[in-house]
């Protein structure tokens, strides 16, 4: 049977990732709280801020810009949330 979790972004409880994503805080919280179908929904999401912002990803800077969107992307809203 598939690990289910919580879902911050999606609000309901669904099927989660297999793995972390990538080995950080972030990839282990989005683990933790994240489902597989709103992970899913990034790829497109990060194609739209790529172009949108111009990236190169080989800049560090670029890809803290992407990290941080991401991290808007599957909590900004639980924050919002919880502050009201």
């Amino acid at each position: 049977m598939p690990r289910t979790v919580f879902c911050a972004k999606l609000k309901r409880e669904l099927p989660g990732l297999e793995k972390p994503p990538f080995p950080s805080k972030l990839g282990e919280r989005i683990y933790e709280h994240i489902s597989k179908d709103a992970y899913d929904m990034w790829p497109a999401q990060q194609t739209l801020i790529i172009n949108h912002y111009g990236l190169n990803l080989a800049d560090p800077e670029a890809r803290k810009i992407l990290r941080e969107q991401m991290e808007e992307f599957f909590f900004g809203e639980e924050t919002a949330t919880s502050e009201e």
